[in-house]
């Protein structure tokens, strides 16, 4: 179900010091096999497409009804900087997650990591290298974000 982090291509960005990850959160930093992450992949984003740059109008992240009231937010700037928390508007977008919730951050059909609510907050930083449009998903949760490497990340609710 899982494999080594190493088997990831880009695993550097778990092992700079800038941002630094604790050694205890990226024991806690799941990176799922290509089989699993194409279920949990056609679970909760796609059965269609198998990347983000492929969305259609009739991909659940791109309806209208999937948008939250401020459904655009800026996260590149807060990443450039020393802060090293979420910007304010996910933390709300997300308020409803315990610590606990398990996570999906899915870059595309075969790469989907599985960590908490928890350490997404504390790592944030090393995903966001990651920026070509993935999606973060809870599981058994509604509240999602999209991520997009223009800065912005889009605020939204998955459809059941």
């Amino acid at each position: 179900m899982y494999q080594p982090l190493e088997c990831f291509t880009k695993s550097w960005i778990f092992k700079r010091n800038d941002p630094k990850i604790e050694s205890e959160d990226l024991e806690n930093i799941r990176l799922f096999s290509e089989q699993r992450a194409g279920q949990i992949w056609r679970d909760y984003i796609s059965d269609e497409q198998i990347h983000p740059d492929h969305f259609t109008d009739y991909d659940w992240m791109k309806k209208v009804s999937a948008q939250a009231p401020k459904p655009k937010v800026q996260w590149e700037k807060i990443w450039d900087s020393e802060q090293s928390s979420l910007p304010d508007e996910l933390v709300e977008h997300f308020a409803s997650w315990g610590d606990d919730t398990s996570v999906y951050f899915c870059c595309n059909n075969e790469l989907v990591f599985e960590l908490t609510w928890g350490v997404f907050k504390r790592t944030w930083k090393a995903f966001l290298f990651l920026d070509n449009g993935p999606v973060l998903v809870g599981k058994k949760k509604k509240q999602a974000a999209q991520f997009h490497s223009n800065g912005w990340v889009n605020l939204l609710f998955r459809e059941s």
